[in-house]
């Protein structure tokens, strides 16, 4: 028994080890979101860390409609990037965790 459980601490403390490396990999992966007409362009990582922001000329004449596209953009791009990060994220929990009873489909 005393073996079972230093085995599954062992497999924790690699699944964390790997949960790390996997967060700073997501530093490098990109995501890119665009207004429909194309105006406006945002790239951010998987971590949601801007990288970029492109704005059209013809948005720079109106500050609310500006506004409203960078709200409008950073959001989806937001999702987006939260999307890529939990998938990630949470295939190498999965892949990582000891068969524990009780827990089987939690993550």
């Amino acid at each position: 028994m005393f073996g079972d459980i230093m085995g599954m601490m062992g497999k924790i403390k690699e699944t964390q080890q790997k949960i790390e490396e996997t967060k700073k990999r997501l530093d490098s992966v990109l995501v890119d979101e665009q207004s429909n007409d194309g105006l406006l362009k945002v790239t951010l990582t998987a971590n949601r860390t801007i990288r970029s922001i492109t704005v059209d000329d013809a948005l720079l004449e109106d500050k609310e409609q500006l506004e409203d596209y960078l709200v409008l953009v950073l959001n989806k791009a937001i999702e987006k990037a939260t999307a890529v990060n939990e998938a990630e994220l949470a295939a190498v929990a999965k892949d990582g965790m000891p068969n524990i009873p009780g827990l089987d489909g939690m993550f």
